[in-house]
């Protein structure tokens, strides 16, 4: 591999990498100074993924969608063993959720647990560390939302019906995407959409050249979306998802195929059904009611054939969130109840539920923000969470805490806001990986496990240009894991600590868009680097991340841009079985959006994904262990080489 590249860190590179914020930052650049306020919306998502940017890159998985976020790396290689790590802590640590469905449950801990597919999003929403009551439980290290597109979203003034038509190409791997969403209004209060997909790629190539064996994939989605006006401020959503993923893989879906890791016939599938009911009459502040339900399914299943067989592993889970906002003078309040049940199921052919686990819980929260005065605005709240949980093995556990978090934000100066919170976030004894069900016990005194959030940070707008920056320390004391060369016994094996900090900015000038993000963190367990292969579900050690991008848009028919993303190399990293090397690596992207027509009922985008055909390990993914003797075959997949894509949507 070649050597890691290194970044000076004198104080220029680091006012330089002032240059990439947030979107949400990049929306209040074009206000007056003087009229900025900071107000209870400014305290939503921390990161925020749109649609634009998910076409612009023709984002096809999880590692395509989040390139952007410095504080946000996908590794895995292939889609079914993607993993997402926010601030070095897994998406295991995070409250998930698919218009308000949480992703609950872990089918194999050599594989990923999210199935999204980016095309139908509208947007993605990412909350960084313990933060708000109103995130759910168990959100130990943050939260993700995805959100689908609604019909509304697709449908113009006046029109009744419509289609688009998405078709899409890779040359890595000579893949295709193809897509069809039929959406209309029945009447002026009812609308709907039907979308259909498929997706079918070959093994891909390396930046070598390599073909790599088990990077196949046949993935198809359907979507049906209801949603109606009711009257009275009434809105009522209902969707339905399927998603699947097929292909053979290694049996180890996250590592590279070797002597004990072959290559076997591996699918999976999800499927959500949610409802979401809103009532917010006009000119009633004290209302503004949201009921979201749901029932999400996911499943795995192994054919691993001259071994065990076939092996299925489900995961249930039924919930529902009943919260009110009120808007009371300067105090905008939000509160209510959220429960949820989860089942894990796991076994072989002959009885696919011969091991079962089943766990619950109820939720009760306030939060509040306080609009102090114009310039100065508390967000104060608490949580109360009851688990209960009836393991494999007939043991029961029931753990109960208080979560509280409080975050002022100060307007010190035009232009200058200063922020800073602390939060906590508890999670309970809850079901296991359904892979380790069968061998896995929990410790008799397995207890719950608590998060303390601390950061400080700034915004600064002045005309054009946007700063941000932060602070923060992350701890998850008692952290529940299976320890890698221990008994196969879940327990409390210590604490889990993220300390890291991030500098962004953009800047705007015309039709030219320039940004440079920065984000370093370190993730330990009781002081020692996290890695994927010693941690498996907890987090991972990755390189100081930079980001950057560069767009420009020629005409209102036609923009174009780059983006790069750079991680440094770590040297020498201490594990338990060993130092290890994490080469550094550079990769860019490159993007044509074009509207042949000038308008969007054409739209032509071409995407190159590591346009210069870098050979590399993503930091995210399994390091590299086989210069160890007896770790031979133990490091991830590499990532695909150059991909160039091609996007044509047409509507109708």
């Amino acid at each position: 591999m070649s050597p890691a590249p290194r970044f000076p860190r004198h104080p220029l590179c680091l006012a330089i990498a002032l240059l990439g914020a947030s979107p949400l930052a990049l929306a209040e650049s074009t206000q007056d100074l003087d009229t900025l306020e900071i107000t209870a919306e400014r305290l939503a998502a921390d990161r925020v993924v749109d649609e634009a940017d998910i076409e612009r890159h023709q984002a096809n998985d999880l590692r395509d969608t989040f390139a952007g976020q410095p504080e946000v790396a996908v590794g895995g290689g292939i889609g079914i063993a993607q993993k997402v790590y926010v601030r070095g802590l897994e998406d295991t640590q995070l409250n998930v959720s698919i218009d308000g469905a949480t992703q609950a449950g872990t089918l194999f801990h050599h594989s990923g647990r999210l199935a999204v597919d980016p095309e139908l999003l509208k947007r993605v929403e990412v909350d960084t560390g313990a933060g708000r009551a109103t995130a759910g439980a168990g959100a130990l290290g943050g939260a993700i939302r995805f959100v689908t597109k609604d019909p509304d979203d697709l449908l113009r003034d006046g029109e009744r019906l419509g289609a688009l038509i998405n078709l899409g190409s890779f040359s890595n791997g000579e893949g295709y995407r193809a897509s069809t969403t039929l959406f209309g209004r029945f009447t002026d209060d009812w609308s709907g959409m039907v979308s259909l997909r498929q997706s079918d790629q070959d093994e891909y190539e390396d930046g070598d050249g390599n073909r790599i064996d088990g990077t196949d994939a046949t993935q198809e989605l359907g979507l049906f979306k209801l949603v109606g006006r009711l009257g009275g401020g009434q809105t009522l959503r209902l969707s339905h998802e399927i998603r699947t993923d097929e292909g053979t893989r290694p049996q180890r879906p996250q590592w590279a195929i070797s002597g004990f890791n072959s290559l076997y016939q591996l699918d999976g599938r999800r499927e959500t059904t949610t409802l979401n009911y809103g009532l917010a009459p006009a000119d009633t502040p004290w209302l503004d009611l949201d009921l979201t339900l749901y029932h999400n399914e996911s499943e795995i299943e192994q054919n691993v054939v001259d071994r065990w067989g076939r092996y299925f592993g489900f995961t249930r889970s039924t919930g529902g969130d009943l919260r009110n906002t009120s808007r009371l003078g300067a105090h905008t309040l939000t509160y209510g109840v959220d429960h949820r049940r989860d089942r894990v199921n796991a076994g072989g052919e002959d009885d696919p539920r011969a091991e079962q686990e089943s766990g619950r819980v109820t939720g009760v929260y306030v939060q509040d923000d306080y609009q102090i005065t114009e310039d100065l605005l508390l967000s104060a709240g608490v949580r109360y969470d009851h688990y209960r949980l009836t393991d494999a093995n007939d043991q029961r556990f029931r753990e109960e805490a208080v979560s509280p978090n409080a975050n002022l934000r100060w307007q010190a100066l035009d232009g200058l806001t200063l922020h800073a919170g602390y939060a906590e976030a508890f999670r309970g004894p809850s079901t296991r990986d359904t892979f380790k069900i069968d061998r896995a016990q929990n410790a008799p005194g397995l207890s719950g496990e608590t998060a303390r959030n601390t950061e400080v940070g700034f915004d600064y707008v002045l005309g054009d240009l946007t700063l941000a920056g932060e602070v923060y320390r992350s701890t998850i004391e008692d952290a529940v894991a299976d320890r890698l060369f221990g008994p196969s016994i879940y327990d409390n094996i210590g604490d889990l600590e993220s300390d890291g900090y991030r500098l962004e900015a953009r800047y705007q000038w015309g039709a030219l868009h320039a940004g440079l993000g920065f984000h370093h963190n370190d993730a330990t367990l009781d002081g020692d680097p996290l890695t994927v292969y010693e941690h498996n579900l907890m987090g991972n050690t990755i390189g100081d991340t930079w980001v950057a991008d560069l767009s420009y848009q020629w005409s209102p028919s036609l923009e174009f841009g780059w983006r790069g993303r750079f991680v440094e190399g770590i040297d020498g990293l201490e594990t338990s079985v060993g130092r290890i090397d994490k080469p550094g690596y550079g990769v860019h992207d490159v993007f044509v959006h074009w509207l042949p027509t000038d308008s969007e009922d054409l739209r032509l985008t071409l995407a190159v994904h590591n346009l210069t055909d870098r050979q590399y390990l993503d930091h995210a993914s399994n390091a590299d262990f086989q210069h160890i003797p007896g770790y031979e075959g133990v490091v991830g997949l590499p990532e695909p080489g150059r991909d160039v894509r091609l996007g044509l949507v047409m509507r109708f």
